[in-house]
């Protein structure tokens, strides 16, 4: 369907910018990065829903390796994180804990994992060397990989990049032939780091998925702001602008420059180039539902899961002092879960006496979410059978309509070809196609918000 054009009179009215970034999640922060380290002007629009919703809900689960040289660590220097920013990141030996039935198993530098898992009995002191240097290794080779390779390509009519992983960088065969609680123990990690809605993961995927995990894990000094919130400052201090938009849009063109026109105000916000920094679908399902076109770079149905997640505030007294700040939880037997819990344990405003829990897990989007935020609240007390009123649930995080950094996009290949950001559109309008990286986590989407910014650059000139 072809949008309307913007007429002179109402030119007045308009803004306009280098580059229009419509939506929030990371991908798309790393994007407008890029392109204001270039000297671009940009504009980050997000729903007013999502503006709202604390940043703990919305920081990544685990962030592996960030003082390390691992491709965390050359993404952050790429976009010009600075020394003392970085440094705010605290390494540890622990990223997470995987939360077995029959064990509490952390998770980390490749040393601690292996004693770990001698401990409880998953596998011999032999065995759990070999195996976790054997993870160590073929996960750096895939991140190399991963490094070298043309992550996006501007046009569907470029040849397919080959999908196939760097010699010896395969799915170890102590992963492969795990059986009972030690083929539990990746499983858990391997679905509890990507961005899945449901089942696992390729072999490369997961193998870079738990070796990257080897690094460490990493904290932040200053208990507020973790990556999500360091992206946007880097950004602001790059005098990038952040608006809300809270009333229905459409998408407007004026003179080859794509951009939204919005319904309350009567404004138009331009840029000389669009980036998609949501999914699709649900851009669609909401422009249906306001009786706006939907133009024809926008396709695909609404997703069929999100994440919900739940908000805990708990005297600090009942927290057990063995759980890790962040864990992987198996989903109950029964119930809409369909993903691990990831549960992320936070500082406290209201001072030391206290802890903030987040508890997120993916179910259908049609599911009732009450009944949902009560199965994880029963998980929580679960780890913590004391704690009665000393633990209170807060509100469920709010839903964005079309704006949803946590929604969960879909299948991806085992591993990642080039993904092509640029659409069909006459006019330069770009997407970020989550989906064709949810299968390797934040590494997935740093990645993409990478590489599509340096291509968003180079077409700008």
């Amino acid at each position: 369907m072809a949008r309307p054009r913007i007429e002179a009179r109402n030119a007045l009215r308009s803004r306009r910018w280098d580059v229009l970034i419509l939506g929030s999640a990371l991908p798309g922060l790393v994007v407008g990065i890029r392109l204001a380290m270039a000297g671009h002007r940009v504009l980050v629009a997000e729903e007013d829903t999502t503006a709202r919703t604390p940043l703990l809900f919305r920081e990544p689960f685990t962030v592996p390796g960030v003082l390390g040289n691992g491709l965390v660590d050359q993404a952050l220097r790429a976009l010009g994180i600075p020394s003392i920013e970085r440094r705010r990141f605290t390494p540890g030996e622990v990223a997470y804990q995987v939360l077995l039935p029959e064990a509490r198993l952390d998770v980390g530098d490749r040393d601690l994992t292996a004693r770990e898992l001698v401990a409880w009995g998953l596998a011999k002191p032999e065995e759990a060397r070999a195996l976790t240097h054997e993870l160590e290794r073929s996960a750096a080779a895939l991140g190399q990989g991963l490094l070298e390779a043309a992550f996006v390509k501007r046009s569907s009519r470029l040849a397919p990049l080959s999908r196939e992983a760097p010699a010896g960088a395969g799915l170890p065969t102590g992963v492969h032939t795990a059986d009972g609680e030690l083929a539990a123990y990746f499983s858990l990690q391997s679905r509890g780091l990507c961005e899945l809605p449901e089942g696992e993961p390729g072999p490369e995927a997961t193998t870079r998925l738990l070796g990257a995990t080897l690094a460490g894990g990493t904290g932040h000094s200053t208990g507020e702001t973790g990556l999500l919130g360091a992206l946007r400052e880097r950004l602001e201090n790059l005098h990038a602008e952040f608006r809300t938009i809270g009333c229905p849009f459409e998408f407007v063109e004026l003179g080859g420059h794509p951009g939204i026109l919005r319904s309350g105000p009567g404004d138009a916000w331009f840029g000389r180039a669009l980036v998609i920094n949501t999914i699709g679908g649900a851009l669609t399902t909401a422009l249906e539902g306001w009786g706006k076109p939907v133009p024809g770079f926008l396709g695909g149905a609404r997703p069929a899961f999100r994440r919900c997640a739940v908000h805990f505030r708990a005297l600090r007294e009942v927290v057990p002092e063995p759980l890790a700040p962040r864990a992987l939880l198996p989903a109950p037997e029964s119930g809409p879960i369909t993903s691990p819990i990831r549960l992320s344990l936070h500082p406290s405003p209201r001072g030391k006496r206290f802890a903030e829990l987040v508890a997120a897990a993916t179910i259908p989007a049609d599911a009732d979410p009450e009944p949902v935020a009560e199965a994880l609240e029963a998980e929580i007390r679960t780890l913590m059978p004391f704690s009665e009123r000393r633990l209170k649930a807060g509100p469920l995080a709010p839903t964005p309509g079309w704006d949803d950094p946590m929604g969960q996009p879909g299948q991806s290949p085992s591993w990642p070809s080039a993904v092509t950001v640029r659409t069909r559109s006459r006019e330069p309008v770009f997407t970020l196609p989550r989906e064709e990286v949810a299968s390797l986590g934040l590494e997935g989407e740093l990645l993409l918000g990478w590489r599509a910014g340096d291509a968003i650059r180079e077409e700008l000139g």
